[in-house]
């Protein structure tokens, strides 16, 4: 097997985690919802269930980007696909900043201002 192949099957494999984690988070935080929404005070479950799914969705982003990476410029290094990429990274980190903005209130690095202070 060549090392294109291996890192192919390697950034397929990492795009597949993200893909396992966005489903696994939905489950869990479905479950959690379910088994919670009639003990907790009006919204406080629903909040709960959009933060956790929120979050599940922005970790596995992140596998699907490092995947994407992984296979473009190591496997198929054309520029047209480098260029396709980067929209890719664009379009998934504009999402991601979204779903952070909608789950936490504030802009990740506005997290990190607070904390510090």
């Amino acid at each position: 097997m060549e090392f294109k192949e291996l890192i192919s099957i390697a950034g397929y494999g990492i795009e597949t985690i993200g893909v396992f984690v966005i489903v696994a988070g939905f489950a869990v935080s479905s479950l959690n919802f379910l088994s919670k929404f009639r003990k907790k005070t009006e919204g406080t479950a629903y909040r709960t269930y959009r933060r956790q799914l929120g979050r599940s969705i922005i970790l596995g982003l992140e596998f699907l980007i490092a995947g994407d990476i992984i296979r473009t410029v190591v496997v198929a290094d054309t520029l047209m696909n480098v260029l396709i990429l980067g929209l890719i990274i664009l379009i998934r980190t504009f999402l991601g900043f979204t779903l952070h903005l909608e789950v936490e209130g504030q802009w990740p690095w506005e997290q990190e201002k607070a904390d510090d202070e």
